[in-house]
């Protein structure tokens, strides 16, 4: 039996979801054995999902979205680091009702990958989602060397609005270790940098932008895209219209200004959390998240498990808050069968404040369908 389960956001962390599945599975067969992977695909989540399968936890203190110094975390094991964005500069770096599209800055992000060259790795894994920023990655180049001035050679302001003022980009000063190491870009997205799918537009409103902050992060966007051109040639522009690099506000953009290779978030986590190994050792695997929608399709991790679950040959359920697919959807993505927790609990808001409790008698339930 194999749990290969995301966060149910705002309820659960993903190791809590596998606690307490364990718990209702053995509830009901009380010497079932049960593997524990809680995934990610690459956002909020990512490094305690790489903690949970033995990487080492390194706080480093960056910069968080505002500038405000945080405690930020990386996972590490051997030569390979895991970095998730959100860590320095995800939505909750930032107090409660608090946004702030247009001055939100990745530097803490570039402080945050510093630090796993500081510990020497070669490949370095970077989750991106969950941001609170739209500044097309600036910041975390920032960090790691690279110069964005206004027309008079002064430093722009920190954020996506500061972008209109670039004037000239100079990226010669970037860290020159980024050349020895790979670095892969995770992400369940793959919008380009601007447009109508691109970074402001699909999810500037969810950082606090309004119609006028999304126009204005756009074309400040674009117009960065255009320096950058100058500064690095054709390639920057091909890169903007790159799959990803509209993720995290453009963060995707930054990462592949500095070689890096996109990648579905959720595969690259699946290879370094060693699901394969785990998967040959299960009959079952039960994954899920928060809400199984349109957007699980997409990339999500409940997917990607399911997808190789089913190339495997193993039954696949799935855990969920909130079930919002149809049978035969479910079925196409390699799921036998959803068990949400409005199944159990009507009220939504009860399954949020006491997802836990709700989520073992779910459980109990795929014990008795499947393992009795």
């Amino acid at each position: 039996m194999l749990v290969a389960a995301d966060k149910f956001k705002g309820s659960l962390t993903a190791v809590q979801v596998a606690e307490r599945v364990t718990a209702g599975l053995r509830r009901v067969v009380p010497d079932v054995g049960v593997e524990a992977l809680p995934v990610a695909d690459g956002g909020d989540g990512t490094v305690a999902a790489a903690v949970a399968a033995g990487f080492e936890r390194r706080e480093v203190r960056v910069a968080g979205p505002l500038g405000n110094e945080v405690t930020a975390a990386f996972a590490l094991r051997g030569d390979t680091a895991v970095v998730e964005m959100a860590e320095a500069s995800g939505l909750q770096r930032l107090p409660a009702g608090v946004f702030a599209p247009l001055t939100a800055s990745t530097y803490g992000s570039g402080e945050l990958l510093r630090a796993a060259l500081d510990a020497g790795v070669r490949t370095i894994v970077f989750g991106v989602g969950g941001s609170a920023t739209t500044d097309g990655g600036a910041g975390m180049l920032s960090a790691l060397g690279a110069r964005f001035l206004d027309e008079d050679g002064e430093p722009v302001a920190p954020g996506g609005g500061g972008l209109a003022d670039v004037g000239r980009a100079d990226l010669t000063g970037l860290d020159p270790r980024l050349s020895s190491v790979e670095l892969i870009l995770a992400s369940d997205v793959d919008n380009p940098l601007t447009g109508p799918k691109g970074a402001a537009a699909v999810y500037g409103p969810q950082k606090g932008a309004s119609p006028d902050d999304v126009a204005t992060l756009d074309a400040a966007l674009a117009h960065y895209a255009k320096v950058l051109e100058a500064a690095v040639g054709p390639k920057a522009a091909e890169y903007a219209a790159a799959p990803g690099a509209g993720a995290a506000g453009g963060i995707g953009y930054g990462a592949l200004l500095l070689g890096a290779r996109f990648r579905a978030g959720i595969e690259v986590m699946l290879d370094v959390l060693g699901f394969a190994p785990a998967l040959e050792r299960a009959s079952l695997v039960i994954t899920g998240e928060g809400s199984l929608d349109e957007q699980t399709l997409h990339g999500k991790a409940p997917a990607g498990v399911a997808a190789a679950a089913r190339a495997a040959g193993k039954t696949v359920v799935a855990v969920c808050g909130r079930l919002a697919l149809p049978p035969e959807a479910l079925d196409r993505a390699g799921i036998r069968r959803a068990y949400p927790l409005t199944e159990v609990e009507p009220d939504v808001a009860t399954c949020i404040a006491d997802a836990g409790p709700i989520l073992e008698r779910v459980a109990e339930r795929i014990a008795r369908d499947f393992l009795t």
